[in-house]
């Protein structure tokens, strides 16, 4: 995905620091607005996971941090509920000044309760996406309920969450009380959808079935089973916003996926975090990656299996056409494929001439009422399939460094 770094004012004057993802060469078919969680940042891992993977999918997406965390101006403990709800008005104001208004709104735990509230407010906004969010926001006493009546008593407390320390004050606490979710839920009137593990012990799946049973259809429910709080786990994050991705489509008035310019068929893109690659081929987007065990984060197929991938279909592909035009009974064609060297061994030493040679081993399997010489035939024919004659003839691949691509 491609970055861009994005400062804006909120109500109260404090420079807030935002990033907006997009898509890899293509406008966005919708942005996205996203509210972490209670006291984390805008590049928590699951956060970055989740906007991967709509970006992946054509949305671009506006995170932020929220006053006095993160990288944003102002004091935390002088912040509440309420001021939450402005920062994402404010950030959607933003949006759509500068931008484009958001069309999706997306918010973890508290941050889930944030955008159900400012949703409510927001006519650009046709869907709500909410991740292990609290049933009223009243939720987060529990978090410092140890810390309650010091609160009370003195107007201020120092408490700690996730191993920092916070000052909360009483307006917090009473800020938080007031807010009444159920009502906003029965009177927004837009699609919601609700993500929650069962497994959650910061808030209970019991606040996803109150949110869910307050809320007016269309509304829809996806268990994160398996999955903690903060998505901690990398393949939890990636489902969620897979999920939603796939989801929002529904409601989203989209225009037609636009396919890739002139300057390329293929285009490839990685960040500076990990081996993970954007790939988009048209208007087709999918990713590569390394497995766990090199450093990758296995978002994907590696390189060489891409490579594989393509002979297999080519092969798959080119048989299929030449049992058609023969009139052949060949009912399915399966393809099994290996490759003998190790990638990443490569990738360490990519100026070193190996004296091993790639080895790719292809079997087939085909199936339907076709006698032995049919058989060798179509055998015959795998072997002249485009893909498989363009990496047995010599390449030349052809590279230079460029500014920009126009």
């Amino acid at each position: 995905m491609k970055l861009t770094k994005i400062d804006f004012k909120n109500k109260q004057g404090d420079t807030i620091s935002g990033r907006l993802d997009f898509p890899r060469d293509q406008k966005p078919l919708a942005y996205v607005l996203f509210a972490h969680c209670f006291t984390c940042n805008k590049n928590l891992i699951p956060v970055t996971n989740i906007s991967r993977q709509l970006t992946e999918q054509g949305f671009a997406v506006f995170r932020f941090d929220f006053t006095g965390l993160g990288e944003s101006e102002g004091d935390f403990e002088n912040t509440n509920f309420s001021s939450n709800i402005e920062d994402l008005l404010s950030a959607a104001d933003f949006m759509e000044k500068e931008y484009e208004a958001p069309k999706l709104i997306i918010g973890h735990s508290l941050g889930g309760a944030a955008v159900i509230f400012a949703g409510s407010k927001l006519k650009s906004v046709q869907a709500v996406a909410t991740i292990a969010a609290p049933s009223s926001p009243d939720h987060v006493k529990n978090l410092f309920k140890e810390d309650l009546d010091q609160i009370k008593e003195d107007g201020t407390a120092e408490v700690n969450i996730g191993g920092r320390s916070f000052n909360i004050q009483k307006q917090f606490i009473e800020d938080i009380s007031e807010k009444n979710m159920h009502e906003i839920l029965e009177n927004m009137r837009k699609p919601l959808l609700v993500l929650h593990s069962p497994q959650d012990n910061t808030v209970s799946v019991d606040n996803a079935a109150e949110i869910y049973k307050h809320a007016m259809h269309p509304k829809s429910f996806i268990s994160l089973d398996g999955a903690d709080h903060l998505l901690s786990d990398k393949k939890d994050s990636a489902y969620a916003g897979n999920v939603i991705a796939s989801w929002s489509r529904r409601y989203l008035d989209l225009p037609e996926r636009n396919t890739l310019p002139d300057k390329a068929q293929v285009t490839a893109q990685i960040g500076s975090e990990g081996y993970t690659t954007e790939i988009r081929a048209g208007h087709h987007t999918f990713r590569a990656d390394e497995p766990e065990d090199v450093g990758g984060n296995d978002f994907g197929p590696s390189p060489y299996d891409l490579i594989l991938s393509a002979l297999g279909a080519c092969t798959a592909m080119t048989l299929r056409m030449y049992a058609d035009r023969k009139k052949w009974n060949l009912e399915e064609v399966d393809v099994y494929l290996d490759h003998s060297k190790d990638y990443a061994e490569d990738s360490e030493h990519p100026e070193e001439k190996k004296s091993k040679i790639d080895v790719m081993e292809r079997k087939i399997v085909l199936k339907g009422d076709l006698d032995e010489e049919q058989r060798q035939r179509l055998l015959e024919i795998a072997n002249k399939c485009p893909v498989h004659k363009t990496l047995h003839d010599e390449i030349e691949a052809k590279t230079s460094l460029v500014e920009e691509i126009e």
